[in-house]
């Protein structure tokens, strides 16, 4: 047990909030107040970081640890213990390629903390992966899981890649020697993967059958995201999407917004704000701009979102899709963040509201259904500009909770119906929102705060309970 390690004690302000810890002494009386809580980055020097390193997603993950180990009053031994990423691996993938040239792929796998249960997280396939980046995620995961209450931690995978100009051979290749060079870290009881960006249910399919070869054993447990004929769940598909409705909804009632007619602008127009437009435009939403790759258009009377599902169908992007008469394009697709909207939905990538732009921004609900799409310090200046935002460890929480649920069924071996997982999706996130929102109000902070206050809480009580193996 580590020295001045002190237990949980219970808020009189309501359960489940840590407010009165601190650094004590083996021979601290019972009735003695604990001394003041420390914490690793002061008042004054927390801006300064941020600014320096706002573009850094590891600093932004730890600085939005920061403003939550300040309103529980973390003491530097529970810092330690959960903080930072417990392990980070890099490898270097050899790969033949189609042409018979072999060639090289920076790989990363890391588990931040795995205390609430094995890893969960994605494996992402893009040119700009860096360690920093999946250190980050590995951390937003673990808290994610925490903050809904599923009993995983958090891990992320990475390879610098652009998936889209490998052939589908390359790819295969690529998956498998990833799974064969991490193998050691994955596993149902120890690390379970899921589609990122860039990556999607074949890409699982091939790294169960990878992990099954190598394990000689049927193991659809170890991944989740897989097509339904290998173990995949229902509902997984939408879920991302149908999780940042749910929450919007919940912020929309708590705020006095009615959804019919809201104006809504989606940057990203992949799986999640595909999804995200669909559902919102059934709700009576008029979905005014949407955003991909190829730029972002407009359309101030309503997009028809089925045009464009349609549209992204046959083109594989909204390219051109200002030419068929349904929307304008913008001059530059960040203005989209900046339209005066009701409800702003970021689906794309991280470090897209930064302090440049944030203070352009016009919306009442900023709804995260990307990761990490807010810099610090631009979430900062968005809730003292008055804006709601629905953080991304609740926002998108959708998609890992149905992975939870399809990891359920794989460990059983019985399949449950799309409507009875989405039943307790919705259930499980609306439990999530309830409890976040709650301590938003009770410790007067923002949600995102308070989605870390939850989380964090729930990690440092499972450390305490286990405590620390030498």
């Amino acid at each position: 047990r580590l020295r001045g390690y002190r237990p949980v004690i219970e808020s009189p302000l309501g359960p489940g909030l840590l407010t009165q810890r601190g650094f004590t002494s083996p021979n601290h009386g019972a009735n003695q107040p604990p001394e003041p809580a420390k914490t690793q980055l002061s008042e004054t020097a927390m801006p300064q970081t941020a600014a320096r390193n706002e573009f850094n997603p590891f600093v932004n993950a730890q600085l939005q640890f920061d403003d939550a180990a300040k309103v529980l009053k973390l003491t530097e031994n529970q810092i330690t213990l959960i903080k930072e990423p417990r392990r980070a691996v890099e490898c270097k993938l050899p790969v033949r390629m189609d042409n018979g040239e072999i060639r090289l792929f920076t790989a990363y796998r890391v588990h931040h903390n795995i205390m609430r249960g094995p890893a969960k997280g994605g494996i992402r396939f893009h040119p700009d992966v860096s360690l920093d980046e999946v250190k980050a995620l590995a951390t937003w995961m673990t808290f994610k899981c925490a903050c809904v209450n599923i009993p995983f931690g958090g891990g992320k995978g990475g390879i610098v890649c652009d998936p889209y100009k490998l052939s589908r051979n390359e790819l295969e290749s690529l998956t498998r020697r990833y799974v064969s060079d991490f193998f050691e870290m994955f596993g149902p009881d120890r690390d379970v993967p899921a589609p990122d960006v860039g990556s999607d249910p074949q890409i699982m399919a091939w790294f169960m059958d990878t992990y099954s070869m190598h394990h000689r054993d049927h193991m659809p447990a170890v991944v989740t995201g897989k097509p339904l004929e290998i173990g995949g769940s229902q509902g997984r598909g939408e879920a991302t999407a149908l999780g940042v409705v749910f929450t919007t909804k919940k912020a929309a009632r708590a705020l006095g917004i009615d959804l019919v007619d809201a104006r809504v602008a989606i940057q990203g127009f992949g799986n999640a704000g595909s999804h995200c437009a669909s559902l919102l435009a059934k709700e009576g939403a008029r979905i005014i701009a949407i955003s991909d790759i190829s730029g972002a258009y407009v359309n101030r009377d309503g997009i028809n979102v089925g045009a464009a599902i349609d549209h992204v169908k046959k083109n594989r992007t909204l390219a051109d899709f200002d030419r068929a008469g349904y929307a304008e394009k913008l001059a530059n697709p960040l203005e989209l963040l900046e339209l005066d909207v009701d409800i702003l939905i970021p689906a794309a990538l991280e470090n897209q509201i930064t302090t440049e732009n944030a203070p352009r921004v016009r919306t009442r609900i900023l709804a995260e259904a990307a990761n990490g799409p807010c810099t610090t310090e631009a979430s900062r200046m968005l809730t003292k500009q008055g804006v709601f935002i629905i953080p991304d460890i609740l926002c998108n929480a959708g998609g890992v909770t149905v992975s939870y649920l399809e990891w359920v069924q794989n460990r059983t071996g019985y399949y449950w119906t799309r409507e009875a997982v989405l039943k307790d999706m919705q259930r499980i996130l609306d439990e999530a929102f309830d409890n976040v929102y709650a301590t938003s109000k009770q410790h007067e902070v923002s949600m995102r705060v308070a989605a870390f206050v939850v989380a964090i809480d729930r990690v440092a009580r499972v450390s305490e309970i286990r405590g620390l193996y030498a």
